[in-house]
């Protein structure tokens, strides 16, 4: 194929402007974390677009972490400059999930290559302060965790924690990130999952038993050992999880079905 025939570019839309002009920005620090921008007339008229394509453009920021709006008036208010990278990788891994095009099994692969990297590549970064502090954070949540009247919701979202504490000891901010949008993204089908076992009592003294030994091999630089319990914990946990029934597994279970030629 030659340039020629090459299918034609989409059309670019009025605001992908205002997107490409505070990306170069922070690029070349003009603008910087906790800028506020400009309003909305003012850019508008910077970029000759309307006030509607500006409202877009920063809908569009505010989704993927970049900018965070407020209303009203004061130092606060307006569209400020922010980095919260995984709060849009969530959104998007977490529709994408829902529409079935980004499978759970592939998330939990994902999960498993992410935390058993970062377990093996914290045992070099112990010795520093902020793995000494992450250290402590993740213990604490361990602490919390074994409560005794936790209920399921908050034991999750504190397992959640614990995974992304760890992962941050490898001192890699893009796998930190990644793990902080995959929990997000699955959030909700493992609070379904839990609220759904049966033998929760049971499931919790294996979830227990298992974070105690990750934490104990990650705190004593054995970064080989954490990565094969980390392995054995998401996959043990995954497998819990019943399959859920196709449309033809509810026909063929179904005793008022048809009987099949």
């Amino acid at each position: 194929m030659t340039l020629t025939d090459s299918a034609p570019l989409p059309p670019r839309r009025s605001y992908d402007l205002l997107l490409a002009n505070i990306e170069a920005g922070l690029r070349s620090g003009e603008i910087k974390l906790g800028d506020q921008l400009p309003g909305e007339r003012t850019l508008a008229e910077t970029y000759g677009i309307s006030r509607a394509s500006v409202r877009e453009g920063i809908r569009i920021l505010d989704a993927m972490g970049v900018l965070r709006s407020s209303s009203g008036s004061g130092p606060k208010s307006g569209a400020i400059i922010v980095s919260e990278p995984s709060a849009g990788l969530s959104s998007a891994l977490r529709l994408h999930m829902a529409s079935n095009r980004l499978p759970v099994a592939d998330i939990v692969q994902t999960r498993v290559l992410l935390e058993t990297w970062a377990a093996e590549a914290a045992a070099a970064t112990l010795h520093t302060e902020e793995s000494a502090a992450a250290l402590a954070r993740a213990h604490s949540l361990l602490e919390a965790m074994d409560h005794p009247d936790l209920d399921r919701d908050t034991f999750h979202t504190l397992d959640a924690q614990f995974h992304v504490e760890l992962s941050s000891l490898a001192g890699n901010a893009v796998i930190e990130t990644m793990m902080a949008s995959l929990s997000g993204a699955i959030r909700g089908y493992v609070k379904e999952a839990m609220d759904n076992f049966e033998d929760w009592p049971a499931i919790l003294d294996v979830l227990r038993e298992q974070h105690h030994g990750i934490y104990d091999a990650v705190s004593s630089g054995d970064g080989a050992l954490a990565a094969q319990l980390l392995r054995a914990h998401i996959e043990w946990f995954y497998a819990q999880i019943p399959a859920p029934q196709t449309a033809q597994d509810q026909s063929v279970q179904s005793p008022s079905a048809e009987p099949q030629a």
